[in-house]
């Protein structure tokens, strides 16, 4: 038989292979020495049926048998102490002992390396899958059993010690270093097995757990004053869990990578000194499946962790609270490791007996993402772009900045163009979360101001209203206008004016200049019958409206935001809570809002505090109705040689909505008849949208086109 130390003189083993190969040679020793000791008693070594029955004379040898251990054997000793001066020596000169730092990692000790290394040997040299069975009496048994293991080590089987390194709460069995199995047979029969994970790392191989891996990514790190905090938190020991919780702008898994990567120093020592960099695990919890039992796979974590010495980073915590508190406590409470969990909920005491560090995210400032932006771009396509004024209203995290560019860079490829600041501007919207699309609509705005029809004063102050909302973060950030005590920053603003008079159209305006969506709120999904059923819908609104980079639009808003009433019975307590969290919610929103009504005295007086920009639509006078004609006609659609504009546009007071839909209904006629649109088709088209609002056609306002009317 070639003995295992055999491969340990190969010259391409690498120190940490050769100490654990040297370990197993003095196992293989000691297998050796209780084979001899078996067949000095064992007459029966030549029965091809050994092992399938019991005869008498191997009952009368059980009776006889003394469990004493077997006696000290010196050359064993010595070659185990020559292994370990070797590991010494290796470990002097710089080399990374697996073995050794998987004992130091889990607090093992010496008998728990000898019971791992027993029933890891089968895994590494086939021939002790058959030395065990015949040790055992039992060819069926592949593996080593509990009994002897301990017999291997020289212990005896009723040592209470002994027994306790295998029970579940002790390092081999807590970690899922060492499986116990078989739980059905008497404690001595039971198999111990090493998995494959756990050999594979001894054996040099770096492949983490596929369970782990399926959940691990790799977040892009963001240094900032919290992740220096956390770093010195890392350092400093103590508590094993740290709580980030988490601000929309700011991502919790990447302020705990750059703390885990920093090499800081300390503030106020005289002489620096450099941080702890460790390598770290990052999961996302949100790909757990319903299936995934959680306290096994934290295990699984806290092992990967050890055997790695990484710091674990997982989140969010929501994904956790989901599958209950149970399993918020399994990743809480690993043992053995330092864990960083993040999430955008405050921390609860109740998750975790062990007291956490806490900390926040702070969104980072228009500077910073400009930073992250140029990193990301590495000079492609930021040349003259003024990034910090143009990309800051989107609020992503290293992450989502990373993910944008590489979606702005294809589709720049797919159309066969420059990257530009509109394919940035449709990568980062791209990060949109889906979760406000079940509560609202999304509207990709395709029009700008060009093509808003308005009086100089409304259109005015919604560029002072697009200034604000493009240059709110120096004003806030940099400048500190806010005041220290200002909690909002959100940015509001009520569209007020008649039905069709542009309200839906500027708020598209808004979001398409500054490169936003449009997310207009569906009152059926708001609206709730069930008391404070109404509040928690538009609490969802609200929090998935600061988590996405998009412009939110509350049209018919004296639906929601009507004033308060006199209590008479329960129905107007209630209705008052409702606008009263309104009130609430709008002094902490964070995002951009727009309201749009055509019934402004309905609106409670509350909220006009709250709003930053008040902007009124009028009917569109003579020569604004004239430029609606023509844009509503387009130039695409033919026309023909009797149109007279200006006379609809003198004799008709439209909203812009209703000459839209006089031109679509026009259209479809001259398109009945295959003919280009004519004055009769508009004249008609008027009829039907006059009746459509409750006024009379009389022969004042058609003047000479009246008698189309009578000919219809």
């Amino acid at each position: 038989m070639n003995p295992i130390g055999s491969q340990v003189l190969a010259p391409q083993a690498d120190a940490s292979l050769a100490h654990v190969l040297r370990r197993l040679e003095l196992i293989e020793s000691r297998v050796r020495a209780a084979v001899a000791r078996r067949k000095a008693v064992d007459p029966d070594t030549d029965d091809r049926f050994r092992g399938l029955y019991v005869s008498p004379l191997q009952v009368e040898r059980l009776l006889a048998r003394n469990d004493a251990p077997p006696a000290p054997n010196q050359a064993a000793a010595t070659a185990r102490l020559e292994a370990e001066r070797q590991a010494d020596t290796a470990e002097s000169a710089g080399a990374e002992l697996r073995l050794r730092q998987l004992a130091r990692r889990f607090e093992l000790a010496e008998i728990d390396v000898e019971l791992l290394l027993i029933a890891m040997a089968p895994d590494v040299d086939a021939r002790f899958e058959r030395l065990y069975g015949y040790l055992q009496d039992d060819v069926s048994r592949r593996r080593a059993s509990i009994g002897l293991g301990l017999e291997l080590c020289g212990v005896q089987t009723t040592s209470a010690y002994a027994r306790s390194r295998l029970t579940a709460r002790s390092p081999l069995v807590r970690f899922c270093l060492l499986l116990v199995e078989d739980l059905e047979r008497p404690v001595l029969t039971r198999s111990l097995r090493v998995p494959d994970r756990v050999a594979a790392y001894l054996l040099g191989n770096n492949e983490m757990d596929p369970s782990v891996a399926d959940l691990t990514y790799q977040p892009s790190a963001s240094a900032g004053d919290m992740s220096r905090v956390l770093a010195r938190w890392l350092d400093g020991g103590g508590s094993r869990l740290a709580y980030v919780r988490e601000h929309p702008g700011a991502s919790g898994a990447s302020m705990a990578l750059a703390a885990a990567q920093s090499n800081l120093s300390l503030q106020g020592e005289s002489e620096p000194r450099p941080g702890r960099a460790r390598d770290a695990i990052a999961l996302d919890l949100e790909r757990l499946t319903a299936e995934e039992p959680v306290g096994a796979l934290a295990t699984l974590v806290a092992r990967e962790a050890g055997l790695t010495g990484s710091l674990i980073i997982a989140g969010p915590i929501e994904a956790l609270l989901a599958r209950g508190i149970p399993a918020v406590h399994a990743f809480a409470e690993l043992p053995g490791t330092d864990v960083v969990l993040w999430g955008a909920r405050g921390w609860d005491p109740g998750w975790s007996r062990e007291v956490p560090f806490l900390c926040e995210t702070r969104m980072p400032d228009a500077s910073h993402r400009a930073e992250l932006w140029r990193q990301s771009l590495n000079g492609d396509g930021s040349r003259g772009v003024d990034l910090a004024g143009t990309m800051a209203q989107f609020r992503l995290t290293a992450d989502q900045v990373h993910r944008a560019t590489r979606a702005a860079r294809m589709e720049a490829q797919a159309k066969d163009a420059h990257l530009d600041i509109e394919t940035l501007k449709s990568g980062a919207r791209a990060q949109n979360a889906a979760g406000l699309e079940r509560l609202a609509r999304r509207i990709q705005p395709d029009v700008g101001f060009q093509d808003l029809v308005l009086p100089p004063e409304p259109r005015e102050q919604l560029q002072e209203l697009l200034t604000r909302a493009k240059f709110r973060e120096r004003v806030l950030d940099t400048w500190k206008m806010g005041g220290p005590s200002s909690r909002r920053r959100g940015l509001t603003a009520l569209f007020a004016g008649p039905s069709g008079t542009g309200k839906t159209m500027a708020a598209e305006v808004l979001a398409g200049e500054l490169g936003l969506d449009l997310y207009a709120v569906d009152l059926a999904t708001v609206v709730d019958k069930y008391v404070g059923e109404t509040e928690k819908n538009l609490d969802r609104i609200f929090a998935e409206s600061e988590r996405v980079n998009g412009v939110i639009l509350f049209d018919e808003a004296d639906a929601l935001f009507g004033k308060r009433s006199e209590v008479s019975d329960a129905h107007d307590r209630y209705a008052n809570v409702e606008v009263a969290y309104l009130l609430q919610r709008m002094e902490l929103f964070d995002g951009v809002a727009i309201l749009a009504t055509n019934l402004r005295a309905n609106l409670d007086e509350a909220f006009t505090r709250r709003l930053d920009s008040l902007v009124d639509f009028p009917e569109p006078e003579a020569q604004y109705r004239l430029e609606l004609w023509e844009r509503s006609l387009g130039r695409s659609a033919p026309r023909a040689g009797d149109l007279d504009l200006e006379f609809l546009a003198e004799s008709f007071k439209l909203s812009g909505g209703a000459i839209r839909n006089i031109a679509v209904a026009a259209a479809y006629a001259a398109a009945e008849n295959d003919r280009p649109i004519s004055m009769r088709d508009l004249v008609r088209a008027t009829q039907r949208e006059y009746l459509k609002l409750g006024r009379l056609c009389v022969e004042s306002e058609f003047g000479e086109y009246y008698e189309l009317l009578q000919a219809n």
